[in-house]
């Protein structure tokens, strides 16, 4: 199961546009400066950049440390990893089986655990990158877990 795209994040591809940008105004600054400035702009615009480096160097790391997080799921059983029928009640079955029909379609197992992680009140384009689901999957189960009765057992956040 795939847990990361390769295409950025909304407020990453933010991050990374507003560094690259930057580049490129430093390059303009040092281009437009006098000839005794230049050392020192110079110096500030490698400052700069090391900033830069590092902004873009935290972002990846986050990304690497979110896609090393533990998902919680429930225990292994005999046949697998089992779902009670409490941790399930509300499970919007009759909106997921068309999902369940169509090509590449997501497995029972994934929807049951999108399902618990959207009940403890994660959000579905979360829960649809960390599980590899379509989003409209998860939107729907996300949707469902928040019309549901509220039950304080299974809305443990972590």
């Amino acid at each position: 199961m795939t847990t990361s795209r390769l295409h950025p994040r909304p407020g990453e591809a933010a991050v990374l546009l507003t560094v690259l940008g930057l580049l490129v105004l430093e390059e303009i600054a040092l281009g437009m400066a006098e000839e005794d400035d230049r050392p020192v702009i110079g110096g500030i615009l490698i400052g700069a950049s090391g900033t830069g480096l590092l902004v873009v160097g935290a972002v990846l790391l986050s990304r690497w440390l979110d896609t090393r997080r533990p998902l919680p799921l429930p225990p292994v059983g005999p046949n697998g990893r089992e779902y009670s029928a409490r941790a399930l009640e509300g499970f919007p079955m009759e909106a997921v089986r068309p999902l369940l029909l169509t090509e590449n379609a997501p497995q029972l197992g994934q929807l049951y655990s999108a399902w618990m992680l959207a009940c403890a009140g994660r959000p579905a384009p979360w829960i649809a990158r960390r599980l590899d689901i379509p989003l409209d999957a998860a939107h729907l189960l996300a949707d469902a877990a928040r019309s549901r009765k509220p039950d304080p057992r299974l809305d443990q956040r972590h």
